[in-house]
């Protein structure tokens, strides 16, 4: 899945009273099934080896969530007492033993007083007396039988805990992840929605096989009523069965008196009833207007990670694949489309029809399924045996060519590729109005929001290559996430990481015109901005990731991008092709199945010659952050050591591991071909390499492929930046953009001061390539928003006068013209958003003049599409500018030229219009509810909505949650854009109380922490650069 906009998840909360099972308080809706098992006569004993133990030391019903032990001497005792069939809480003093009948009196003056030896004697045999009573009485009576009691597990002294079902009756399951003996083989669905009253009914037959013996069947539901079940065995009768349902962890339940035998072919069919999810996943309604402006409606899936629960009982977990069989019944007005062809359709009676489609060729995942219901038009081509077609909606199909073209060009370079040829006879690309990921690669029917995969013919380079940057990543998800498919959510980079590096590598291959280097040079330095927090999480996860939550949180930057970044580490470290081979090595071994990363690692070990690709991978995959390599030098001498770039310094967790960096150089006598690279491998803490004495400098990291940043000394970067002063062309753009890159990381972690940032940048007066220009510009305009929002007027106007003083001249050269190149129309739309959000006149002027043009020709005389925002933003700051802006918006079908006006309306500095636009969004309407983290982070820019859209957030979240599931990327977003540019104690304080009041609604979730340290960082950056940067300034 693309999450370029944001991702999608089911939500679903954790019984809060199922966190503590104490052992004087027995909570309301938990059964105990070491008290009293004839309370439950109907369920049959538990096989010891289907269920699932808790040990008793564990106060937690929910494994993996910690655990709250009791001391040593507390837990003895009360194992002791229920194995001594005792309650602490029903202890009763009437059966205690009777106090001693002795009274003492005065005695009599003839009697001698008992000695003390007397006295202790009496004592030991009362007390020896009573305890012997009360053992007796508190024995079992089975004690004194001839068979007598059954003996304790003594290992392993358990106890069963499992809450209750929606009826009262205890469900049959006790963790988020189902159980491992039931796994589907086949789904037949049948589904009839209603798309008037937004609901709909379905029927879902299940063939499975018993993988061991068992006396019940868990599966995923949610938000479905069922009406009917039934269950067969075999070739033996079908009969009605009782589904049980638990609805905190969205599972159902049918259990069984007698165990189902392991081999055995059972059928279990469900029918059901369901509203139309009002969210973006499930199976969701959707509606937009033609251009009549009549509503139209549609009905459309999204069911990654886990919402295909919603639309039909499944096995919701991407290890349990399956073949599935899809029929939809809709109206005569609408078409349907599914995975797999179309294989007929009937009329009913009451005039429906009913589309059934081919059972696919494939096992897949649940989250891969997909279907909609819509009046959709499209487009076709037969390429490699494969019929490619990209649907729309009417009015927008004269905007799918570009589509089609690079699908069915990238169709071909992955068959030849992967040397697998696409498994289907046919691959639809459908443009959904209202959809909220990027893209979503279900297998045969890749859905996307209409501006990820419809452009027109006429417009730049520039907005084409985020159409083919989402269509490569989806195709490339053909192969990596649904051939071969990752076994749990904890390796999704195993899916997301191998399509966002193939995309690039793809597009860089055949689409060399769109130059998409650039733009994964920024996205690597973004990935390794969030990994340098503590809050960040290893590309694999080996920690729990089990809730909704926990599992929305993997999609992210780490992921993605990272993944991406390590994957052409790796690439550019092996000999030639070798990387290539051990790819189809592990494409060809798992196709069809699920892997783990060392499946991966292992595949490319197999046929590689130097040394283990998993020892060194592992290094990078299962520890997160990145490392930093110091260099120090003396002669021929190079010492490297390496250590964990680490910005945050609260509650930090160090980790003394190392990696195994492929350190590749360049130096003063060859930098800039590929030829002149040389590698060493740094595995240890620190290691020594030889160079000849005559070397000037060394520049490590070649064009930026490692995964790790540098820090060369006062004398190596003062011989840097003296060799980029002589002579910018001595190093590759690239190196040049990882040099800005990583001296303003080694700012913010205090290792360099901003007057050495500073004096890098003094070369930038000569630079005219794009990498290193937007990184510069990227960096200066961070730290000149951080700066906006604190009360220094007089630093701001001097960051605002260095900023054009240094690139003025570049920024008054651009033209304003039609741009061929997409570098250049990169360059030139960073230089002059910049230049105008600065206010700089000539900048401004242009954009108006332009923008008058546009309006006076009814908007026929079209703006580039690299300048439309910069235009579209200076006419929003006018109010005739604002509201002709949001007539435009209102009418226009172009959808990249739309997305770019709703950038414009959101960057108004206008209070009133700032509260309109978030509570416009919000509500949906004239602005679609997908687009809020959009508005949220443009508002959040600006100066005057930067506070306003902080105060929204905190008084909307309920209602946000609604639309975004708790840790999915779009809520990442929002509490990422609201909260980064904070750098003040009160900001901090009130960022922590808000989180923390909302609890389950969002307090734990990650992006929290990260924003948090974020705030903390830019409190330290500026304590520590405030001063520098007025006196340099």
């Amino acid at each position: 899945r693309d999450i370029f906009y944001s991702s999608t998840t089911v939500r679903a909360s954790l019984p809060r009273n199922m966190i503590e099972n104490s052992m004087f308080e027995e909570e309301p809706d938990v059964v105990d099934l070491a008290k009293d098992s004839t309370a439950f006569p109907e369920f049959p004993a538990l096989d010891p080896d289907e269920v699932v133990y808790e040990p008793r030391s564990s106060r937690l019903l929910v494994r993996g969530l910690g655990e709250n032990d009791l001391d040593d001497e507390e837990e003895d005792y009360e194992s002791s007492a229920r194995l001594l069939g005792m309650s602490f809480m029903n202890r009763s003093s009437t059966r205690s033993p009777s106090a001693s009948p002795y009274i003492r009196q005065a005695p009599p003056r003839s009697c001698s007083r008992p000695s003390a030896r007397m006295l202790v004697v009496g004592v030991f045999i009362l007390v020896l007396v009573t305890s012997m009573a009360m053992v007796l009485y508190f024995l079992p009576g089975c004690t004194f039988t001839k068979t007598g009691c059954p003996k304790a597990n003594s290992s392993t002294p358990m106890e069963l805990v499992y809450p209750k079902s929606t009826t009262g009756e205890m469900f049959p399951w006790n963790e988020l992840r189902l159980p491992a003996s039931v796994r589907p083989v086949n789904y037949d669905l049948s589904l009839t929605p209603n798309l008037t009253s937004m609901t709909f009914t379905g029927r879902t037959i299940i063939n499975m096989i018993i993988q061991h013996n068992t006396k019940r069947v868990v599966l995923h539901s949610s938000e479905i009523n069922i009406i009917k079940a039934t269950f067969q065995v075999g070739e033996g009768k079908s009969v009605e069965v009782k589904v049980l349902e638990y609805k905190p962890w969205q599972q159902i339940a049918v259990s069984f008196p007698g165990d189902l035998k392991e081999g055995q072919v059972c059928v279990l069919t469900l029918d059901y009833t369901a509203n139309l999810s009002h969210t973006y996943d499930g199976f969701y309604n959707s509606s937009y207007n033609d251009k009549t402006g009549a509503k139209r409606v549609l009905a459309a899936t999204q069911f990654e990670p886990q919402a295909a629960r919603k639309a039909f009982p499944c096995f919701d977990e991407p290890a349990f694949k399956a073949t599935f069989l899809v029929r939809i019944t809709r109206e005569p007005e609408y078409i349907a489309l599914s995975n797999m062809p179309k294989a007929k359709t009937t009329t009913l009676p009451s005039g429906m029809l009913e589309d059934e489609f081919e059972q696919t060729s494939v096992n897949m995942s649940t989250y891969l399924v997909a279907f909609i219901v819509a009046n959709f038009t499209s487009i076709t081509r037969n390429v490699s045996n494969t019929l490619v077609s990209v649907y729309s909606v009417p009015e927008k199909k004269e905007h799918t060519q570009y589509a089609l073209d690079t699908a069915s060009r990238l169709l071909q370079f992955y068959n030849t590729v992967f040397d697998i040829d696409y498994p289907l006879r046919k691959l639809d690309l459908v443009a959904i109005p209202d959809f909220l990921a990027g893209a979503m690669e279900n297998w045969g029917l890749i859905t996307f929001r209409e501006t990820s995969l419809l452009v027109q013919n006429q417009s730049s380079l520039l907005d084409k290559q985020l159409i083919a940057n989402v269509v490569a990543h989806e195709l490339a998800h053909q192969w990596f996430g649904n051939l071969v498919t990752m076994r749990w959510w904890n390796d999704l980079w195993l899916s997301e990481g191998f399509a966002t590096y193939w995309q690039y590598a793809s597009l860089m291959t055949e689409f060399p015109q769109l130059y998409l280097g650039n733009v994964f040079l920024e996205e690597r330095f973004k990935a390794m901005a969030k990994d340098s927090l503590n809050s960040s999480h290893p590309v694999s996860v080996s920690a729990q990731v089990t809730t909704p939550e926990q599992v929305s949180e993997m999609f992210d930057s780490i992921t993605y991008e990272k993944g991406a970044s390590l994957l052409l580490m790796l690439n550019s470290t092996l000999p030639d092709g070798q990387f290539r081979k051990g790819l189809l090595e592990y494409l060809r071994q798992y196709r069809g199945s699920n892997t783990v990363t060392d499946d991966l690692w292992n595949s490319i070990t197999r046929v590689a010659v130097q040394e283990s690709v998993s020892d060194m991978m592992r290094t990078w995959t299962l520890q997160k952050g990145f490392p930093l390599v110091t260099v120090s030098r003396k002669g021929g001498e190079v010492t490297l050591t390496q250590e964990h770039f680490l910005l945050s310094t609260d509650n930090t967790t160090h980790t003394s591991s190392l990696w195994h960096i492929p350190v590749t150089y360049v130096n003063d006598s060859c930098s800039s071909a590929p030829s002149c690279r040389q590698m060493f491998t740094l595995r240890n803490k620190t290691a020594t390499l030889k160079v000849s004495e005559s070397v000037k400098w060394l520049k490590l990291n070649y064009m930026n492929t490692g995964f790790y940043i540098v820090h060369y000394g006062d004398e190596g970067w003062t011989a840097l930046i003296d060799a980029l002063k002589t002579d910018v062309s001595t190093l590759t753009p690239h190196d040049r953009a990882s040099l800005i890159h990583n001296i303003f990381s080694l700012s913010r972690l205090g290792r360099v001061s901003f007057r050495q940032v500073l004096s890098l940048l003094d070369y930038t007066t000569n630079e005219t390539e794009t990498a290193p220009l937007t990184e510069a510009l990227t960096q200066l305009s961070s730290v000149y928003r951080l700066l906006d929002k604190r009360p220094e007027l007089r630093l701001v106007a001097r960051m605002k006068a260095y900023i054009l003083g240094h690139f003025g001249p570049l920024m008054d050269s651009q033209d304003w013209g039609v741009e061929e190149s997409v570098s250049s129309q990169e360059r030139r739309s960073a230089l002059l958003e910049l230049a105008c959000s600065l206010g700089r006149k000539n900048c401004t002027d242009q954009a108006t003049a332009l923008y008058e043009q546009w309006t006076n020709s009814n908007q026929t005389n079209r703006i580039p599409g690299d300048l439309q925002r910069v235009v579209f933003s200076v006419a929003a700051q006018s109010d005739s500018g604002w509201l002709s802006l949001l007539d435009t918006y209102r009418l226009t079908t172009y959808d990249s030229e739309k997305r770019k006006i709703l950038q414009a309306l959101a960057s108004t500095q206008d209070p009133r219009r700032i509260v309109w636009i978030l509570s416009t969004v919000l509500e949906g309407g004239i602005i679609h509810t997908q687009e809020l983290p959009l508005v949220i982070s443009t508002v959040s820019d600006g100066f005057a909505g930067h506070l306003f859209v902080w105060d929204f957030v905190k008084e909307s979240w309920d209602r946000i949650i609604e639309k975004f599931p708790v840790g999915s990327y779009s809520i990442q977003s929002i509490v990422k854009s609201t909260t980064s540019q904070f750098s003040t104690q009160t900001h901090l304080e009130e960022v922590q109380g808000f989180f923390s009041s909302l609890k389950e609604r969002g307090s734990q979730m990650r992006s929290v922490q990260e924003a948090l340290e974020t705030i903390r960082l830019n409190q330290h950056w500026m304590d520590r650069n405030l001063a520098t940067l007025r006196d340099w300034l």
